[in-house]
């Protein structure tokens, strides 16, 4: 299940009403809560959100929870038009083995990712160059 369906789920528990409840205060079906529970559905559009914000009366804590399950759970990507051929390659890869990816490679990848801010706070220790000895320096 994708992170919105499952913040949605827990929300729907948290605030203790059913699904026919929550369908009716956001106006929509409830198979239509039914089928973002489950993660048949992509995030809803905006209006939806806003909605569900009011709705809900949810804290500002719940609603950045909301955005994050959300943008969590796009699934679409969108390449932009000057990447380099070999971050097309990396999508069309992920693409192709996405769906038989160990959790340990899911892991791995995400700190692999991770790594770029990890690099950017590190600032490089310049190497100390050694001095060379004058020959009536070195002791022998």
């Amino acid at each position: 299940m994708s992170p919105f369906s499952n913040f949605l789920h827990e929300l729907r528990l948290r605030k203790r009403i059913s699904q026919t409840e929550l369908a009716d205060l956001l106006g929509c079906g409830q198979s239509y809560v039914s089928a973002l529970e489950v993660g048949l559905k992509g995030p809803p559009p905006a209006e939806f959100i806003a909605k569900m914000i009011s709705a809900l009366n949810l804290s500002e804590n719940d609603q950045l929870r909301l955005q994050e399950a959300v943008a969590a759970s796009e699934r679409k990507l969108v390449l932009d038009v000057d990447a380099p051929p070999e971050v097309y390659q990396l999508v069309a890869d992920m693409k192709q083995r996405l769906a038989t990816l160990h959790p340990a490679q899911v892991r791995m990848i995400r700190e692999i990712l991770a790594m770029k801010e990890v690099l950017i706070e590190a600032v490089p220790v310049p190497a100390r160059r050694l001095k060379r000895r004058k020959r009536e320096d070195a002791r022998m």
